[in-house]
């Protein structure tokens, strides 16, 4: 047991979680001394988003290359995942208005340190009106933005990079994706080792917001995983189920199809190890091999379904345990922003960590204490996230393979269709 426990993180975070409530709910004073545990794993993850979130976006652009030249089906390809990613990503924010999961935490966010406080206040003033916004958007220069951390300027020097990528010679290009490949190969190994501090980061703020906000501050993170479970399940089953009998297959029949490769996810939280299973089972289905090989790998990073709908309810979840009253601009800022940062996010160790906090930056006036409150449920809501992105990404294949007349119908039903 010892030994299974100091190989798992996730072990070791669910120790983690019930020794924080123990310790919180036990030992008052001694838990609120804990706080620079949670705040200071945040900050290691924070210091990372910029230089993580540009090189994800450079590469994505860049990538992207190779499907634009396969045509009409990288085109529908993409387009269908932008769509399916918006719904999921509007589908979050619903849920979040409708249910109200963080509404009475009533967490005071002058708990937080002066300094950051101060920084989100400054930050406020200079976003007050569009052109202010739109303005403080353009760093000053290239490296400022990386100093300052603004994810907005990072994001546009990114696009901008990543656009003029694709316009040079082909040979110099290359020498940049290589090198830009080889920092993110570092800033990924240094994000793995940030994340294996994670049982302590949990722990503290645990112990913190048991002993600060009481246990009901923790029901309620309990109910926002059971919504969050909920809101998969219905995205699946209503939204990924209709389009998926538009081509004329059963949601039902077709995820019991892969319940092997489910079962892998729910026990690891991610859908990595699956990826030659899926494909093999799709070409099964009747697919074209080029249909079923440009889908599913671009799907990993471009098409996060279950990823997008908690980016939006974790985020709203913040501002209502916060008692933050988002406008209708930092909601559209919110889903521009989540739309890019999302693209990419499954190479990243710790990615939900680290898109939710580049996408909290963009609204100054949400701490980052409500990251820290995510974090001791993020092992929980990550089991359900990856399976929804798993059906997500095959859902896609059979559809873009049905627009295109890459499926055999009759052979998909029969398979479907028998019984194992």
């Amino acid at each position: 047991m010892w030994q299974k426990l100091k190989r798992s993180l996730f072990l070791q975070v669910l120790c983690a979680l019930f020794l924080g409530v123990a310790v919180g709910a036990g030992f008052h004073d001694f838990s609120l001394s804990l706080k620079p545990l949670g705040d200071g794993f945040i900050s290691l993850i924070k210091m990372l988003i910029a230089p993580i979130v540009f090189c994800v976006v450079v590469l994505g652009i860049y990538g992207a290359n190779d499907i634009k030249k396969m045509g009409k089906v990288g085109a529908k390809t993409i387009l269908y995942f932008e769509v399916v990613t918006s719904i999921a990503l509007v589908l979050g924010i619903i849920v979040a208005y409708v249910f109200k999961p963080g509404v009475g935490m009533n967490i005071d966010i002058s708990h937080l340190d002066a300094k950051d406080l101060s920084t989100y206040t400054e930050r406020a003033h200079e976003m007050h009106t569009g052109s202010e916004f739109l303005l403080n958007i353009i760093p000053k220069t290239f490296t400022a933005a990386f100093a300052n951390g603004d994810i907005l300027q990072v994001l546009l020097i990114a696009i901008l990079f990543g656009v003029a990528l694709l316009l040079i010679p082909k040979h110099l290009a290359e020498l940049v994706r290589q090198a830009l490949e080889a920092f993110s190969e570092v800033f990924f190994k240094i994000m793995g080792l940030i994340i294996r501090l994670a049982p302590i980061g949990v722990f503290g703020s645990v112990a913190y917001t048991t002993a600060k906000f009481g246990l009901d501050s923790l029901l309620q993170l309990g109910y926002l995983v059971l919504l969050f479970y909920a809101t998969c399940i219905l995205f699946v089953v209503i939204v990924l189920g209709s389009i998926l009998k538009l081509a004329g297959l059963n949601i039902f029949k077709f995820v019991a199809y892969f319940k092997d490769e489910l079962a892998i996810v729910l026990g690891t939280a991610s859908s990595d190890s699956v990826l030659p299973q899926i494909m093999k089972k799709l070409r099964n289905l009747g697919i074209k091999d080029s249909t079923v090989g440009l889908v599913i790998p671009t799907g990993y990073s471009f098409n996060l379904d279950g990823f997008s709908i908690y980016l939006t309810l974790a985020v709203i979840f913040i501002a209502q345990a916060c008692n933050i009253d988002l406008s209708t601009h930092d909601l559209l800022a919110i889903l521009l922003v989540s739309l890019i940062t999302s693209k990419g996010a499954h190479g990243i160790p710790g990615s939900a960590l680290v898109i939710l906090a580049a996408t909290l930056s963009v609204i100054p006036s949400l701490p980052a204490i409500g990251l820290v409150l995510l974090l001791s449920v993020d092992w929980f809501i990550g089991i359900i996230r990856a399976c929804t992105n798993l059906i997500g990404n095959c859902v896609a294949a059979v559809v873009i393979a049905h627009w295109e007349k890459d499926i055999d119908h009759a052979q998909a039903k029969a398979v479907l269709n028998t019984k194992p």
